[in-house]
């Protein structure tokens, strides 16, 4: 059964890590004409002391696509399906092919670094899914709250195809998951989102694409990004259009459903009336968005603008801002000065800024020559947070302060307190900064914490939020939406203990610390709480529900929770008809919302 429990108070302590050994797994393979598989062996003398070393089944399955105008026209136009190849590009995919099987073969000789081996990366419930039509009139144990009206959805990474060589958990194909309630009737359905290197791999029948974490390490990955535009070169594909998987954040912005990933513009879906998800398309707000576009935009709940970056890991400027009006038309960009190209994941706004991270996780492409990765932790740098104007014409005006061995990989939110000269903003600090990218022999942690930066004095403080005995990894959540960027009371946020997986979620109190937390239940594991207002103009800031996708290892079957965020109360169980892989981010259209989507 879910639990829930409560502690309180918070510290400037230093978190000490502990360290933690990865047992390595052996696998045996299995086949048959529904999918390709592989079952890990347990070993009953190895401790688990992370999630991804559970003994688990991994399965790919092979699925028809979703059948639509305009996948079956891109996929008759796809310059891989090979229907219109001449002599000289038959040839040259051949060729290409075997150098392709060369390389990977070799690469097969040694051991993969378990953050790019899909043997740990996509096992047990990590591992993909086919997709589901829509499933209607669910069972439901308890009673959803009238309120919720309309749909819950949550993206993740679910590879169309069993990989071939490194993978890293977010490399995978973007897939949406969508729970429709309509007025006491709840439905289900997943679909993939319909990126062009999905249609084109799917023509090629297998993946052609690099996957930017787990194939771009050392000489392979050098080769392997010269395969790619070989095959473009010879016309057997297309990199034009993007090579982005749309599989980390959702955000309802215009009227559209935009799936995100950050190497890639935003992708439009729309939710039918039936409660399917169908993919419009590659979107670049017509015409407007020339760049990539970060997963975690922030859309102002005062003003309703859409707050966004864009990172470029080659050529200055290596970070842009820009902003879109409620009704889509964009801002010019504004160039922000960084010295590297940098991950920059996730940002904050308050009421009359953006707060920009400029943290130690870099890109260095040079790397890959002498066999790295090009995601490196730069240990000469200091971790610095940037202010900027939200209305600001160009990066002139940014002011750095240093706020050293910080890495937030998201923020939660963040405010302004004039009267103190400071801006506050709440983040989870990660360390080791880059082990989600690099293999570390150090346990992650995810330290809830209160960054406090001074307009005036340039000075940066950091508060623990959480007393170190009661501290538990808090990664995924969020605030009121209709507080983003102004002082808020709770968070809520993911219990990602065994790390990365969910275990429960924490309602914590950003100034006292104390913290309530909910359990999904025994060998129940979920995702990102989000959380439900009841209404904007509700006096209580946790009037609402929170919403989660929760998968029982026990049984194999999949579920969505809903618990009163007031009493931390389970007060609805929606039963699923099919396995809801862990995932990323998601977000909730009301009923209204839906009836007006572009």
């Amino acid at each position: 059964m879910a639990s829930s429990t409560s502690t309180s108070s918070s510290t400037h302590t230093t978190y000490i890590s502990k360290t933690t050994h990865l047992p390595s797994s052996k696998h045996l393979f299995a086949s048959n004409s529904n999918s390709i598989s592989f079952r890990t062996k347990p070993n009953s003398q190895n401790k688990i002391v992370s999630a991804l070393q559970t003994p688990s089944v991994i399965q790919i399955p092979k699925q028809a696509p979703m059948k639509s105008p305009r996948i079956d026209t891109l996929a008759s136009n796809s310059l891989s399906s090979g229907q219109n190849w001449n002599v000289l590009q038959r040839v040259a995919s051949m060729v290409l092919d075997a150098i392709e099987n060369g390389i990977v073969s070799q690469q097969n000789t040694r051991p993969l670094p378990k953050t790019v081996d899909p043997d740990v990366q996509i096992a047990g419930n990590f591992a993909p899914v086919p997709e589901q039509p829509v499933r209607s009139l669910l069972p439901v144990v308890g009673t959803v709250p009238d309120y919720i009206q309309g749909v819950y959805l949550r993206n993740g990474a679910n590879p169309l195809f069993e990989p071939t060589s490194g993978h890293h958990l977010f490399d995978g194909d973007g897939m949406i998951y969508a729970v429709k309630f309509d007025e006491g009737s709840v439905s289900y359905a997943c679909r993939f989102t319909e990126t062009h290197r999905l249609v084109q791999e799917r023509a090629f029948g297998k993946p052609v694409f690099p996957k930017a974490i787990g194939e771009l390490h050392g000489h392979s990955g050098i080769a392997k990004l010269m395969l790619f535009y070989a095959r473009g070169l010879c016309g057997l594909l297309d990199h034009t259009n993007g090579i982005g998987v749309a599989n980390a954040g959702l955000v309802y912005f215009n009227n559209r459903l935009l799936a995100m990933s950050e190497d890639d513009l935003p992708y439009h879906v729309r939710v039918t009336c039936s409660g399917d998800l169908k993919t419009a398309g590659r979107y670049d707000f017509d015409g407007q968005l020339k760049s990539s576009m970060i997963a975690h935009p922030k859309i102002d709940p005062v003003s309703g603008e859409l707050f966004a970056l864009s990172y470029d890991v080659i050529q200055k400027p290596y970070l842009k801002y820009f902003r879109f009006s409620p009704d889509g038309k964009k801002s010019n960009d504004v160039a922000i000065e960084l010295e590297k190209p940098t991950m920059v994941h996730d940002f904050a706004i308050t009421e009359n800024f953006v707060v920009v991270p400029d943290h130690q996780v870099v890109f260095k492409m040079s790397e890959m020559v002498t066999g790295g990765s090009p995601v490196v932790y730069d240990k000469e740098k200091v971790s610095r947070f940037g202010v900027l104007d939200k209305y600001a014409e160009d990066g002139l005006g940014i002011k750095w302060i240093d706020v050293p061995e910080c890495f937030c990989f998201h923020l939660w939110n963040a405010w302004e307190e004039p009267d103190h000269d400071e801006l506050v903003v709440i983040g989870s600090c990660m360390s080791p900064a880059d082990s989600i990218f690099n293999e570390c022999n150090e346990e992650l942690k995810s330290v809830l914490s209160e960054i406090r930066l001074n307009l005036k004095t340039g000075v940066s403080t950091r508060r623990q939020i959480i007393s170190p005995e009661n501290d538990v990894n808090l990664e995924a959540g969020m605030v009121n939406k209709h507080l983003l960027g102004r002082k808020t009371q709770f968070a809520y946020l993911a219990i990602a203990e065994p790390w990365p997986k969910v275990s429960g979620f924490a309602k914590v109190d950003l100034s006292t610390g104390e913290t309530k937390k909910f359990f999904y239940g025994d060998e129940k594991y979920g995702g990102e709480p989000l959380f439900l207002p009841r209404n904007p103009s509700s006096e209580a800031e946790d009037d609402g529900h929170i919403l989660a996708f929760v998968h029982d290892e026990k049984t194999w079957r999949s579920e969505l929770q809903i618990v009163n965020a007031m009493t931390m109360e389970l007060e609805a169980t929606v039963k699923l008809p099919s396995r809801v892989p862990y995932g990323f981010h998601g977000t909730f259209i009301d009923a209204e919302d839906l009836a007006t989507q572009a």
